[in-house]
């Protein structure tokens, strides 16, 4: 019986460990989201930054917006307490927007700098927002973007995700048509989630769970097998 409840106690501890690291892969990397942005229109994009440093703190936050991506009018909303700067780059042809517009330049990096000693602290999150447009006729763009903390450490997070193996340092993706069919008056950036990687998340979080119950099921079921054999 002892041996039993060891062998359960620790599948259940096993169990466990993976679903905290299953939970915090979910939503430690920086995500994007949007509820107006959609192919061919203007949007508001919110970047959510959490910061996963236990003793350092998130002081720079450098956004890449793709060459294909390239928007030919963006704005940045200012946060208290962090400096923003933007570079442009020059397009290898013009491109012309659905409106007949030309773009030979566009800002091609948005770079956030934590000022006089602030930052995103450990445990804490901040927020920053983009608009802009019009986006290309595309279902998802990619921002690959950079994480600097105190400690002078950096997080890459420039990977690309293949289907549905979500890489261990993924490219904040913004799907544009779930945009365009989510936006309307509940649709906030500032409570929606990056349903891309936590979808892959919270279904190895179910599949742990019905391990789980079968591991313990088939634990408790061999221990009654045995009782009934040594009763006998």
């Amino acid at each position: 019986m002892s041996r039993m409840l060891a062998r359960a106690t620790a599948v259940l501890a096993a169990v466990l460990v993976s679903l905290v690291a299953l939970a915090a892969a979910a939503s430690a990397h920086v995500s994007v989201s949007s509820a107006d942005a959609a192919p061919g229109g203007f949007g508001k994009l919110t970047f959510r930054v959490p910061n996963e440093s236990d003793t350092a703190s998130t002081v720079g936050l450098r956004i890449q917006i793709p060459e294909e991506a390239a928007l030919a009018s963006m704005s940045v909303l200012p946060v208290d307490g962090w400096k923003v700067t933007t570079t442009t780059s020059n397009l290898p042809e013009p491109a012309q927007t659905d409106e007949g517009q030309e773009i030979s330049t566009y800002v091609s990096v948005v770079e956030f700098r934590a000022e006089d000693g602030g930052g995103i602290a450990p445990g804490e999150f901040q927020e920053f927002s983009l608009s802009g447009g019009p986006f290309p006729d595309v279902d998802t763009v990619s921002f690959p973007t950079v994480q600097t903390y105190s400690d002078g450490t950096e997080s890459a997070w420039i990977e690309p995700t293949v289907g549905d193996q979500e890489p261990e340092f993924p490219a904040p993706t913004l799907s544009l048509t779930a945009a365009a069919s989510e936006a309307g008056p509940a649709a906030d950036p500032a409570t929606s989630t990056d349903d891309g990687g936590n979808g892959t998340a919270v279904t190895a979080l179910v599949v742990s769970l019905v391990a789980l119950v079968a591991g313990l099921a088939a634990l408790a079921l061999g221990w009654t097998a045995r009782r009934r054999t040594v009763s006998s």
